[in-house]
């Protein structure tokens, strides 16, 4: 037992520093959208309730390096800043599911086939669960512009004197220039990437890590490649994917050991689809920022994309006689990086950080004449 805990505790932070890399670029890229990207341009691109802003979410998401964590708080930044809802869900499923660094891997341990069906896959995907939102959003498209606005007030609150009714032209015209030095730009992004956004990420963050820890010491392997070929394969890989908090990429060399051990190919590539884009922190962040009912479309969409497209794969596979690597598992060694470490230290302070902040704050609620003196 005493073996078990600690064999817990070490995959446990094996995991927060593999995730640390990957949550602090994502923190950082929904900084620069904030800062970079014009709300106007979101809008006009990725704002509106139609197939266009979905495709375009799954094309702008496909590429990017970012994991299952780091997605997160680059889909709640796009959302805040004026990005539709069906736009949203396309980004959050492509991102996670694929990205070039994930596809050259795929290419070497998976071989050429597997490495251009994935992120195939993971667009139809995106665009076909952005779809199944998008049929659900249109009903009440003008309460879906009023959230985006309120949740671009609440992001920015800067921005918020400019949607009063008593501000004119004039005011907005004079605050410009006060937000135009690179010095406060680059404030502005790092209290918003590790403030707020962190907050709103780091609970989900930390059931999700504890989960997949508990799941990588106490569940054997063998449970997960008794299955074989067939849907129960498949929906068991769906179903073990969910909770574990990994990305693309360090799901390449597990799936290629599933593969070593019998595992069909279209059964792995339901596990490299629905793990990366689905686990606990997702679906709660999904929850808080759109509700229930796009979270159930997102969880089906998931399921029956990666399933239906596993069908296709062995299909292919046995019909063309396309060629899967079958090389043996590889163990993932990214998080003995220096790299690693140290954005594992930095991300543990900056949680720290805002622990402390949150304790400060509620303690001057609780005690608000202890406040008015010391101020």
């Amino acid at each position: 037992m005493f073996e078990h805990i600690v064999n817990f505790i070490g995959n446990f932070i094996g995991l927060f520093t593999e995730s640390s890399l990957w949550l602090l670029l994502g923190l950082f890229i929904a900084g620069l959208m904030k800062w970079m990207v014009p709300l106007e341009l979101l809008k006009r691109h990725m704002g509106k309730n139609d197939l266009l802003s979905v495709i375009k979410a799954a094309f702008i998401g496909a590429p990017l390096p970012l994991c299952s964590c780091g997605v997160i708080p680059a889909a709640i930044g796009l959302r805040r800043a004026g990005a539709s809802k069906p736009a949203s869900i396309s980004f959050l499923v492509a991102t996670p599911e694929t990205g070039v660094d994930s596809i050259s891997v795929s290419y070497a341990l998976l071989g050429p086939f597997m490495a251009i069906i994935r992120p195939v896959a993971a667009i139809f995907s995106a665009i076909y669960a952005g779809i199944l939102v998008m049929f659900v959003s249109e009903k009440a498209p003008n309460q879906d512009e009023q959230n985006n606005e309120q949740n671009m007030v609440h992001a920015d609150p800067e921005k918020s004197s400019s949607h009063s009714c008593c501000a004119s032209k004039k005011t907005e015209n004079q605050k410009k220039p006060e937000s135009i030095t690179l010095l406060t730009r680059l404030k502005n992004l790092y209290q918003f990437s590790t403030g707020k956004l962190l907050d709103d990420i780091i609970k989900w963050l930390m059931i999700g890590l504890l989960l997949a820890a508990a799941i990588k010491t106490w569940v054997p392997t063998d449970f997960l490649t008794q299955w074989g070929d067939g849907f129960l394969a498949m929906l068991v890989m769906a179903l073990i994917g969910i909770p574990m908090y990994i990305c693309a990429t360090a799901s390449t060399p597990i799936a290629a050991g599933f593969l070593a051990l019998g595992v069909s190919p279209g059964a792995v590539l339901v596990f490299m689809l629905a793990g990366p884009a689905t686990n606990l922190s997702t679906m709660g962040m999904i929850r808080q920022e759109m509700g229930n009912k796009v979270l159930l479309i997102y969880l089906f969409s998931i399921f029956s994309a990666s399933i239906s497209i596993g069908y296709f794969t062995n299909w292919a596979v046995a019909s063309f006689g396309f060629e899967i690597n079958k090389v043996a598992s590889h163990i993932h060694e990214m998080n003995e990086s220096p790299v690693y470490i140290i954005s594992a230290i930095i991300l543990a302070l900056l949680i720290l950080k805002n622990l402390i902040l949150q304790v400060k704050r509620s303690f001057h609620k609780r005690n608000p004449q202890v406040s008015t003196k010391s101020a």
